[in-house]
């Protein structure tokens, strides 16, 4: 469904994401993994289009799209849960939800049952405005306005960072209901490793802006782990 190929990335002179090639098969939760400052978030950021690519291509359903705005990117179905939440704090639960609608492919203007579903303390409290919301709950409305545009893939960047910890169980519950239940493609930055065991199939180590390991999550061993997520 996504591929990587080639990709570089710069901050002016500092060379910040290293010929990566990085692939995502439709219906996979992929974990991309490493330590703060190594380029996960960097390369979020350029799949999102919000920042660009020196050299490399990126492919989505085998089209390229490298060049494709960030409202481009969202409107042929990728969904983005930034670090941060990033939800509007003025604006009630409804109103923030209802910002992902003009992205839907289909024209539908109604936010989907299955977000209320998903998150009932959503439909609880879709009057409040979302900066009066914990910050488990604001997560989940962050969640819930990406699956309002109805993603082909989402892209969660540490859904779990500040989060209590019963409010990140559910959190995992839900990522796993998507990926394997309702079969949507799942990119999750996380560095909890009982989260990301819990939810992903594979994972995907970086390190300096490169890769330097993936594979199945049965194979993330001690070695890699003290290596390269052991702070």
């Amino acid at each position: 469904m996504l591929k990587l190929s080639g990709i570089n990335q710069f901050y002016g002179q500092s060379h910040t994401l290293w010929d990566l090639d990085i692939e995502i098969a439709q219906g996979e939760c992929l974990c991309l993994m490493g330590r703060n400052g190594v380029g996960k978030t960097t390369l979020l950021n350029v799949l999102m289009g919000q920042l660009p690519i020196k050299s490399g291509q990126i492919e989505f359903d085998g089209q390229d799209i490298s060049k494709f705005s960030v409202e481009r990117r969202a409107e042929i179905g990728i969904g983005y849960v930034p670090q941060g939440r990033q939800i509007f704090p003025l604006l009630t639960v409804e109103e923030n939800l209802k910002i992902g609608l003009p992205a839907r492919r289909d024209g539908k203007r109604q936010i989907p049952d299955q977000v209320y579903e998903l998150f009932p303390v959503l439909k609880e409290m879709k009057q409040r405005r979302g900066g009066d919301l914990s910050g488990g709950q604001q997560q989940q409305l962050a969640i819930g306005r990406a699956l309002v545009l109805d993603p082909k893939l989402l892209i969660l960047d540490e859904p779990t960072e500040g989060i209590q910890p019963n409010i990140v169980s559910e959190i995992g519950d839900i990522i796993r209901k998507l990926n394997r239940d309702i079969g949507l493609t799942v990119l999750l930055v996380e560095q909890k490793l009982p989260f990301a065991r819990k939810v992903g199939d594979r994972f995907c180590l970086l390190d300096r802006g490169r890769r330097v390991a993936d594979g199945l999550m049965a194979d993330l061993n001690e070695g890699l782990i003290k290596e390269y997520l052991t702070v």
